[in-house]
């Protein structure tokens, strides 16, 4: 991702509809960890908003974090009061079995084999700890904000989940997210596309920002009643490291 979308990120990411529930759906799989003082891992922290997010959730929680890129990790070390390294997801920078938890949230989708960074997560975190994962969905659904934010692939659910499990997990929550608005993301990225398009990391009108925040809480709300989502611009994964 480039300096200026970065720093498009750094100042959205607090109150940008698209983040708030993204970080409490990356929540969600890790309530059980709540009240116990764990190691959690932010794989790809990006601009630090989701360890933001963590540690307002659990002020017990031990949480690292690490990106590839130097000027995410400045931006995140400003944000938060927690150690961060540089480092890729294909080749993470701590030791193994060190985390009780790994989240990482839209990193997989940038690199060439997502398998590698898979291994990685199992080879750090404990025997039974949790993998939350988030990524893009449908190859199909490639458009100019993947081309931005120097994306190399888009996932179907089942594909991510294969590849879980052939790296060591078993998958407990498997889920689209975005659905509601499914339609209309697909409208301004391959219908109604821009002549001069730009990342949709950016501030929308307020009646917007509300709407897409409204049909985020409803589908946040099946998912804690269980209830997977068939369709989505977004796949959403949890998963336990077996052994």
């Amino acid at each position: 991702m480039q300096a200026d979308e970065l720093q498009r990120l750094a100042e959205v990411e607090d109150s940008m509809w698209y983040f708030k529930a993204l970080n409490q759906r990356m929540l969600l799989p890790l309530a059980e960890l709540a009240k116990r003082e764990v190691n959690i891992l932010d794989a790809g922290c990006g601009t630090g908003g989701l360890i933001k997010a963590l540690q307002a959730y659990e002020p017990q929680w031990k949480i690292s974090g690490f990106d590839y890129s130097p000027v995410a990790c400045a931006f995140a070390r400003g944000k938060t009061s927690v150690p961060i390294k540089e480092g890729s997801i294909e080749k993470i920078p701590f030791h193994d079995g060190q985390f009780d938890a790994v989240v990482c949230a839209d990193v997989i989708s940038q690199i060439d084999d997502g398998s590698i960074a898979l291994r990685e997560f199992a080879r750090v975190l404990k025997p039974g700890g949790i993998l939350v994962l988030n990524v893009a969905a449908y190859q199909w659904m490639w458009s100019y904000h993947d081309d931005i934010n120097d994306s190399r692939h888009r996932f179907r659910r089942s594909e991510l989940a294969a590849l879980l499990i052939k790296a060591g997990f078993k998958v407990t929550l498997s889920s689209y997210s975005n659905m509601f608005i499914f339609p209309l993301i697909i409208a301004q990225r391959k219908i109604f596309v821009p002549i001069s398009p730009t990342s949709d990391v950016k501030p929308f009108h307020p009646l917007i920002d509300t709407f897409c925040g409204s049909m985020a809480s409803l589908e946040y709300m099946a998912l804690r009643c269980r209830i997977t989502l068939p369709v989505g611009n977004s796949v959403f994964i949890a998963a336990r490291r077996l052994g």
